[in-house]
């Protein structure tokens, strides 16, 4: 996922910054609320991670802005403020969901997938081409070169959310949790086995696409 984390706290921001990018997440962070609201609206993110106090704006004036000016993004608020009406401010503001510091990361990362998983991601084209392949996702087709390429539901929904998310590291996790859903009875070698029969698909024909592994993360697609 992209993400945008807003936080003003320099050992907090440092340590949820590395804690996203080895989940495989492209981050941006920034330390006070006007930068947060002017990369928001210029840059692509499925994510904002905005904390509540914050140096020249704060996060709930921030998230007010947002979303009079039409942006549709996840918004997630922190704050130290556990009281009801303080949640009920940030939720009318336009967040999506509110985390209390101190907070655990196993948290927040759950809390992300489920943003995620809730569709409050921009939408994305019914149709992806990447390197000579094409997904097509109202035929569930993938084809190269004019050639198709027979994939079980399971392979298909694989592909499409590598292809998604084309250069970045999917987590085995977060595959798992999109693919099969949260809870599902799946195991890690249960995954790897989907992947080497996709990859062996994929080799098949004559395309420049393939799924590298990512020791001890999960996959990522290249083209």
């Amino acid at each position: 996922m992209q993400v945008l984390i807003a936080e003003d706290d320099r050992r907090l921001g440092q340590l949820t910054v590395h804690m996203l990018q080895r989940e495989g997440h492209k981050v941006v962070w920034v330390q006070d609320g006007a930068a947060a609201y002017e990369q928001a609206l210029e840059g692509s993110y499925d994510i904002l991670i905005l904390d509540w106090m914050m140096p020249r704006e704060d996060g709930v004036s921030v998230c007010r802005r947002l979303r009079e000016d039409g942006y549709s993004g996840a918004i997630l608020m922190l704050t130290a403020r556990d009281a009801v009406e303080d949640r009920v401010d940030g939720l009318d503001a336009g967040a999506d969901d509110y985390l209390v510091k101190p907070f655990a990361f196993a948290e927040l990362s759950a809390r992300m997938r489920a943003m995620y998983r809730r569709g409050t991601v921009p939408l994305v084209d019914d149709t992806m081409t990447i390197g000579g392949f094409t997904l097509d996702r109202n035929r569930r087709v993938v084809t190269c070169g004019g050639e198709a390429i027979t994939l079980t539901t399971r392979e298909f929904q694989l592909l499409d959310l590598l292809m998604q998310n084309r250069g970045q590291v999917m987590t085995r996790e977060l595959l798992m949790d999109r693919v099969w859903g949260v809870g599902a009875d799946v195991t890690d070698n249960a995954l790897d086995a989907y992947v080497r029969l996709l990859r062996k698909k994929l080799e098949s024909v004559e395309g420049e696409m393939r799924i590298r592994t990512v020791r001890g993360l999960g996959y990522c697609l290249e083209a």
